[in-house]
């Protein structure tokens, strides 16, 4: 008899040493609330992977795609588990070969994980491969770089049989790192921003900046239709919005034109900074790229920077825009992100933004409004949606 579950390996969790044990049970929390939707019937560790079993054997199939975009799985495997006797696992290897696809040349890599079993790894691989020459007598047998590998693990009294595999995104497990608040708009970097953080296991927690009531809301639809493309393998369980449009309109009417976008952006920090302090979150995190756009010069980054009393982390900073939008791409945003919303982003622009702020210019231009008042009737008026997430524990305050 032998059923099917799936197989999930990880590297950069193996090599934690004494605080391994914490990032596994981690990954399989994360890995049930990203699973849902299914029949999960069991999670369990079992030398040195994760092992998931479903209660309908047509799941594990569906559920690869899903485990393999969860941060820290490096790969999972569509596996057959059956007892450890050479019938068994030699028939679930053929089956297992046959719905590997289309491949000319294969190998088979067997290992047991202690000697409670009697016959040794080496002439496991021979019998298993003389069984596979036989049932595929029309394909070679090729020890280096083959088209497909076939697997048999002997474990715990069971043989693990697999040839179908998905690379993961890798990583470290969500929760492992603590919450960053991140400046999430509808574009494309800020979303790609927001998954790297979740990959290093951080807990994002977006603060978006709509153009409202000078703009329409659409931008704060599409930023929620974002937040479900990355879920459920990235969990993000609250998003802020702050209605910026009149403090923008504010900034326009009493600032030079060329240093606008450095006050809006000074403004922005400002607000999350109170957000973060809220949410016990350690750092900032925007979608920046070095030079990509007027405010990303490393003279007005450094005038922005100066509201932020936390690290800001900017993922993307030496990243081309291709780059990012391949990985906008992999993540599924960037659909999303293509759709025209007006917001924050586009409303009261210059025409000639300054490059190379001097902080001198900045610090006058700060001082010509009320920026503490600005500040406090934004952080007041923010507004948050909450999203299925139990990585994300709510502030006590809110």
């Amino acid at each position: 008899m032998r059923d099917r579950v799936c197989l999930v390996h990880y590297h950069e969790i193996g090599l934690k040493g004494k605080n391994r044990n914490r990032f596994e049970r981690i990954l399989m929390d994360n890995l049930k609330a990203a699973l849902a939707a299914f029949s999960l019937e069991a999670i369990e560790r079992i030398s040195g992977h994760i092992l998931l079993s479903f209660t309908d054997e047509s799941e594990p199939e569906a559920a690869l795609p899903i485990i393999a975009k969860v941060p820290g799985v490096a790969r999972v495997s569509l596996a057959f588990r059956c007892e450890r006797s050479h019938e068994a696992y030699a028939a679930a290897a053929i089956e297992a070969l046959q719905e590997f696809g289309a491949f000319t040349s294969f190998k088979v890599s067997a290992k047991r994980s202690n000697t409670d079993y009697a016959i040794p790894s080496i002439d496991m691989n021979r019998q298993v491969g003389e069984v596979l020459c036989n049932a595929f007598p029309n394909k070679l047998v090729k020890m280096h770089k083959p088209d497909a590998t076939v697997h048999v693990h002997v474990v715990q009294g069971k043989a693990f049989v697999y040839a179908k595999s998905e690379r993961g995104v890798g990583g470290l497990p969500q929760g492992s790192a603590g919450k960053v608040v991140t400046l999430l708009s509808s574009g494309i970097d800020s979303p790609v921003a927001t998954w790297m953080m979740a990959r290093r296991g951080a807990i994002p927690v977006p603060v978006h900046f709509s153009g409202r009531p000078q703009t329409s809301d659409e931008s704060e639809y599409l930023v929620r239709d974002i937040v479900e493309a990355l879920a459920p393998a990235i969990q993000i369980g609250r998003v802020y919005v702050i209605p910026f449009g009149d403090a923008q309109r504010e900034i326009s009417l009493v600032c030079p034109g060329s240093l606008r976008v450095i006050m809006y952006r000074r403004i922005m920090y400002a607000v999350a900074e109170r957000i973060a302090r809220l949410e016990g979150a350690r750092a900032l995190v925007t979608g920046e790229s070095l030079g990509q756009v007027a405010s990303q010069t490393l003279e007005n980054i450094a005038a922005v920077d100066e509201m932020a009393s936390i690290p800001v982390l900017r993922p993307l900073i030496g990243s081309d825009k291709q780059e990012i939008i391949d990985r906008a791409h992999q993540i599924g945003t960037y659909e999303l992100s293509c759709q025209t919303a007006p917001d924050c982003c586009t409303l009261f622009m210059p025409r000639r933004p300054e490059t190379h702020a001097r902080l001198q210019a900045v610090h006058e231009a700060w001082n010509q409004f009320d920026h503490e008042a600005m500040i406090e009737d934004l952080v007041a008026r923010a507004e948050h949606s909450d999203f299925f997430a139990p990585v994300y524990r709510p502030p006590r305050e809110a």
